[in-house]
């Protein structure tokens, strides 16, 4: 899991001309009448987005639900009956020791499983380690090249997506690096485009998808990914921010929420 800090989430993630502002589940479920596949971003830390997030999937009624916090055996493992016991299900699930944030949050979520399908699209940390070391196309095996990722990117992405990955981390990382983290994002936005043709095949149309707003984004995101994939597919994404964006945004619709108070995401790399 790659962790975005605020300003560049905010830098990166601006809303354009075009891009809906959305202030209710309600709107959110109106706007996506008819799509296929619905990505529902967020910043991960934010409890107002995860809220939000539950508002829509109870207004949507998806056929199911694809998660980027859960791996595929993860998911496997919650049955109706797990999933209606927010403390039995932490611990099968381990996520004092996934890294992610406050399960309370994502609970209302994961308990869609009582009545409907989830689906976990995590990578697990061997498989970025894999495409960092030798590229998101050897890593994620047969059909790679159905996602784009046997090309490599343009000149102008590539660089702009190294860029971000520097500011995320503080921009405290050597660059010869950088082309690593790009093949893990990679990796990851085709796993969850996989995942959900998948969910989609089985249960049919809408699917959502619980995200982070990097891999919500249209221009390089999931949405982009799909759009190679299966470009017949109506695809509607939600990006969620903490403050007013004010350029353009890889969206269709996005939301505002207030922000939380975090500590320094700089701090451990000074």
């Amino acid at each position: 899991m790659i962790r975005l800090t605020l300003a560049l989430i905010l830098a990166l993630l601006a809303p354009q001309a075009g891009a809906e502002q959305v202030q209710s589940a309600t709107a959110v479920a109106r706007a996506a009448q008819g799509a296929d596949i619905v990505i529902l971003g967020e910043v991960h830390d934010n409890p107002a987005h995860h809220r939000l997030q539950a508002e829509v999937v109870e207004a949507l009624a998806p056929t199911a639900l694809v998660f980027e916090m859960l791996t595929e055996d993860g998911a496997r493992r919650v049955t109706p009956d797990l999933a209606a016991d927010p403390v039995a299900l932490e611990e099968v699930l381990m996520w004092s020791e996934s890294g992610w944030p406050d399960f309370a949050m994502y609970y209302p979520l994961i308990a869609y499983a009582q009545t409907g399908p989830i689906y976990g699209a995590q990578v697990v940390r061997e498989a970025a380690q894999g495409a960092f070391a030798n590229g998101a196309a050897a890593t994620f095996g047969a059909g790679a090249a159905r996602f784009g990722l046997d090309r490599p990117l343009p000149e102008e992405e590539q660089a702009a997506r190294e860029a971000a990955q520097l500011a995320a981390h503080c921009d405290a990382l050597p660059p010869e690096i950088l082309p690593g983290f790009v093949e893990a994002q990679r990796l990851r936005d085709a796993v969850l485009a996989r995942v959900a043709l998948d969910a989609l095949a089985r249960h049919g149309a809408p699917v959502a998808i619980i995200t982070g707003n990097g891999h919500a984004r249209r221009d390089w995101g999931i949405p982009a990914l799909l759009a190679v994939a299966a470009p017949e597919l109506e695809v509607v994404s939600l990006g969620q921010f903490e403050a007013p964006p004010d350029a353009d945004t890889p969206f269709d619709l996005w939301a505002l929420a207030d922000p939380v108070a975090r500590p320094d995401p700089c701090a451990a790399f000074r």
